[in-house]
This record gives structure tokens, sequence and C-alpha cells, in this order.
């Protein structure tokens, strides 16, 4: 049986973790004190998920040069890269609206990207 020390992030409160696997299977979680803290545990020791943030360039508007995007739901942390290289260089036509689509299936995760603010 192996063990994996995490800090939670499911709330502000930061609990310390201790994971316990039996190969790939997680057999207990100590230390959480809300049940976010236990399904956060679970998920980061068998499919480790992130959402995304970034910007990307807009042309055509005169409040901002850039407007702030982000993956519309979390993916799995191999794709981090892939989906900031297909950010890379990506420009968009004002005017963006928050919530808008930027890049459809990022990285062929099945995430969008999506703009934080107006521009």
């Amino acid at each position: 049986m192996t063990k994996q020390e995490l800090i939670c992030i499911g709330c502000p409160m930061g609990c310390p973790l201790t994971v316990e696997m039996e190969g790939k299977e997680v057999k207990s979680v100590a230390g959480y004190t809300c049940k976010r803290g236990k399904v956060y545990a679970e998920k980061e020791v068998t499919n480790p998920t992130r959402i995304v943030t970034s910007t990307v360039k807009v042309i055509g508007s005169s409040l901002t040069a850039m407007v702030s995007v982000k993956t519309k739901e979390d993916i799995p942390k191999g794709k981090i890269f892939e989906c900031v290289q297909a950010l890379k260089g990506l420009t968009v036509q004002a005017p963006v609206a928050i919530g808008d689509v930027i890049l459809a299936n990022v990285a062929g995760t099945g995430v969008d990207i999506i703009a934080t603010k107006n521009a």
C-alpha cells in the first residue's frame, strides 16, 4: 500500500490529506473536514484535472487589447501544454462577451475555451 500527502484546495481550510492507495485504487482518505476534501483527494490521485486560464489578443476593441479566457470545465492535467499551445497566437475579433466560445474542443478534450470578460 502507498500513501500520498496532499493539501486540499476544495475550500479555504487547506486541510492536509493522506490518501492510501493499493495499485490504482483508493483505499482511504484521511484529514478532510468536508466532503469536498474527500472528492478532491480521490480525483487528484486517480485523474488529476485543471482549469486553464490565459489571455487572447482582441482586434478592433476600444476597451482592451487582450481578453481573459479559461477552459469552461477542467481538463486532464496532461493536456495543459497542448491547450496553451492552441491559444498561442490566437486572435479574436471584437466584440467579445463574457461566456463567448473563443475556441471549441481545445486539444481534443471536448471542453471549450470561453471569454471571462467583455472586450
